[in-house]
C-alpha cells in the first residue's frame, strides 16, 4: 500500500520543487489542479485533462452531495470509478460553497445547516460529516471543514471564523481517521491579519496534518493583500508538508504564490474565462470574441503540442463564439487547461535548474509584449 508523502526535491529562492505522493499516483509540484465540480471538468474529456499535463483533479463535496450523492457514488465504485480517471482526487470540504452558493445558511458549532441552492432542501455538513462524504468519494486529499468568509470583514468576525475552523479542524482529524495513501489537509484561516494567520497555522501544526492549506484569499481582498498574507502565512507552515493555496487564480497569481513558497493550486478560471471567449496563452491573454480576430488565419499559439492552441485559426475559434456554438468554448477551455500546464511544467523545470526568477521575468516580460515579443 502506497503510503501518502511529501519529498521536497529542490528550493530555489522560496520556490519549492517536490513531489506528493498518493494511492493513486504522483503529483509534481508545484502543480495546478483543474476543477472537476460534479465531476467533470467543463468542457473537457478527462482525456484531454491528462493528455494537457494535469496529474490532479479536484471536486466538490457540496456539489457532489448534492446530486448524485455520496452514498451513490460510493456504491458506484468511488468517484475515480465514477468519473473515468485514475490519477489523484482532491476534494475540498465544501465550506466555500455553504458560504457562496446556500441560498440560507445558519453557521453554528456543530457545523453548517443550509438550503440547497437546486432545489431548496435542508442539509445540514459538520465537520464529521464532510470527512464521511469525502471518504464515500474516495479522494486522495481530503479537505478539513472550515468557515470562510467573503471581503471585506472585520477582524473580529476573522477571528470568530478562525477559531471556529480551528475546532473544527480537530474534528475533522478525528473523523478522517486512519486512511492509508490518503491525506487530509488543514485549512489556515483568519482574513489578512498577520497574527490570527500565525494563530490558525500554529493551531493546524498542533493538530498535525498531512498538507496545509491557504484558504480565505481570492474572495475579494485584491492581488496585493492576497500576496502579502501569503508573505506571512507561508513560512507558518511545515517546510515537509505540502502547502495549497484555495481558489487561486491567474497565470500571475501562479508565477507570483510559487515564489512565495506555495506547491498546490486550484481554480475555474481557465474553463470559465473559455466559456466566455478568452484564452491564457505565453502571450497574455486574448478574448476571442473581438472582431479583429475575425480574418486571422494564426492559432493561438503554433508551437504548442496542444491542437486547441496550435491546430484552430484564431478566425475558427472566434466564428464559433460568435455563433454560440459549444465546440467554441470546448476548445478554448481545452486551450487554457494546457496552457496552465505547460506554465507549471515550465516552473518546475525552472526551479530544478534554479533558473525559477530569470524563468518568472522572462514570462512577464513575454505577456506585456504580447505577440510583439514572437520570435
Amino acid at each position: 500500500m502506497t503510503e501518502f508523502s511529501f519529498s521536497l526535491h529542490k528550493t530555489d529562492g522560496t520556490a519549492r520543487l517536490g513531489t506528493v505522493r498518493t494511492l493513486h499516483g504522483d503529483i509534481r509540484t508545484p502543480a495546478f489542479m483543474p476543477v472537476g465540480t460534479v465531476g467533470t471538468v467543463k468542457g473537457l474529456y478527462l482525456d484531454q485533462v491528462k493528455e494537457a499535463g494535469a496529474d490532479v483533479i479536484l471536486g466538490n463535496t457540496y456539489h457532489l452531495m448534492l446530486r448524485p450523492g455520496a452514498e451513490e457514488v460510493a456504491k458506484l465504485g468511488g468517484l475515480h470509478n465514477f468519473i473515468g480517471w485514475d490519477g489523484p482526487i482532491l476534494t475540498d470540504s465544501g465550506g466555500f460553497q455553504v458560504m457562496s452558493l446556500a441560498k440560507i445558511r445558519k453557521i453554528t458549532e456543530q457545523g453548517a445547516v443550509f438550503q440547497s441552492h437546486i432545489d431548496g432542501r435542508r442539509y445540514e455538513l459538520t465537520p464529521e460529516r464532510a470527512m464521511d462524504i469525502q471518504r464515500l468519494l474516495g479522494s486522495d486529499i481530503q479537505m478539513q471543514l472550515d468557515q470562510c468568509l467573503e471581503y471585506p470583514h472585520t477582524d473580529k468576525e476573522a477571528e470568530k471564523a478562525m477559531q471556529l475552523s480551528l475546532r473544527w479542524a480537530a474534528r475533522s482529524r478525528k473523523a478522517f481517521g486512519t486512511q492509508p495513501g490518503r491525506g487530509n489537509f488543514g485549512i489556515v484561516q483568519g482574513g489578512v491579519n498577520e497574527g490570527l494567520r500565525r494563530a490558525s497555522a500554529a493551531g493546524l501544526r498542533d493538530i498535525g496534518f498531512e498538507g496545509y492549506a491557504i484558504g480565505g484569499l481570492a474572495v475579494g481582498e485584491g492581488q496585493k493583500l492576497m500576496l502579502q498574507t501569503i508573505e506571512f502565512t507561508a513560512p507558518e507552515l511545515p517546510a515537509d508538508k505540502p502547502r495549497y493555496l484555495m481558489g487561486v487564480g491567474t497565470p500571475e497569481d501562479l508565477l507570483e504564490s510559487v515564489a512565495r513558497g506555495i506547491d498546490m493550486f486550484d481554480c475555474v478560471l481557465p474553463t470559465r474565462s473559455g466559456r466566455h471567449g478568452q484564452a491564457f496563452t505565453r502571450f497574455g491573454k486574448t478574448n476571442l470574441r473581438n472582431a479583429k480576430h475575425a480574418d486571422d488565419p494564426r492559432p493561438l499559439d503554433a508551437e504548442s503540442v496542444c491542437p486547441a492552441l496550435s491546430k484552430y485559426s484564431r478566425a475558427y475559434i472566434h466564428h464559433l463564439m460568435r455563433s454560440g456554438e459549444l465546440l467554441g468554448m470546448m476548445l478554448l477551455s481545452w486551450a487554457n487547461i494546457a496552457y496552465y500546464q505547460e506554465l507549471m511544467q515550465g516552473i518546475r523545470t525552472a526551479i530544478a535548474e534554479d533558473r525559477f526568477e530569470e524563468f518568472q521575468a522572462l514570462t512577464k516580460e513575454q505577456w506585456k509584449r504580447g505577440e510583439a515579443g514572437m520570435l
